[in-house]
């Protein structure tokens, strides 16, 4: 199962929190990783950012493995995600 954040911030970070919150305070020790990570955002990405967060800071945090791919669309969520999710839905 693949993760897609639109927007930033805590609100659009905490779900990613599930496998690590998972592992970590659950100790259930065979969560899978997420299968995939795309993020929507127009906000720029820089290392320590809430909103802009690089995924590959996201490894570090245990919510993504190494070899997760991962994505990120920098633009207006309100305009791309239609067209991603059109496009993914075969619409």
């Amino acid at each position: 199962m693949g993760f897609f954040q639109i927007g930033g911030g805590i609100a659009g970070d905490f779900p990613i929190c599930a496998v690590p919150m998972m592992y970590q305070d659950l100790e259930w020790h065979d969560v899978p990783f997420w299968s995939y990570f795309c993020q929507i955002s127009d906000s720029t990405t820089s290392y320590g950012s809430y909103s802009g967060a690089v995924p590959n800071e996201k490894i570090t945090w245990g919510k993504l493995d190494i070899n997760t791919p991962k994505f990120i669309v920098e633009s207006d969520a309100t305009i791309v995600a239609p067209l991603i999710f059109a496009w993914v839905l075969g619409r």
